[in-house]
């Protein structure tokens, strides 16, 4: 089955667009700070920093969407 988001590229620009419209921030401020892929899930994790603020965005490799968003 193809993924919609088959490099590390696309999940991050992916998480960046969500915490930039959930917390309504600018993508400039927004700092990866780790991403990971789940071989088996096939779903992608990355950790973001803003502020004093950091997320783990969870997506779902295939459907291309984020599939949960946890703040640390």
């Amino acid at each position: 089955m193809k993924r919609r988001l088959e490099k590390e590229k696309d999940a991050t620009a992916l998480a960046v667009s969500g915490i930039a419209k959930r917390y309504e921030v600018k993508p400039a401020i927004i700092q990866t700070l780790e991403t990971k892929y789940h071989d088996d899930a096939g779903d992608w994790y990355v950790a973001l920093g803003w502020d004093e603020k950091k997320a783990i965005i969870k997506m779902d490799s295939v459907q291309g969407t984020i599939t949960e968003i946890k703040e640390i």
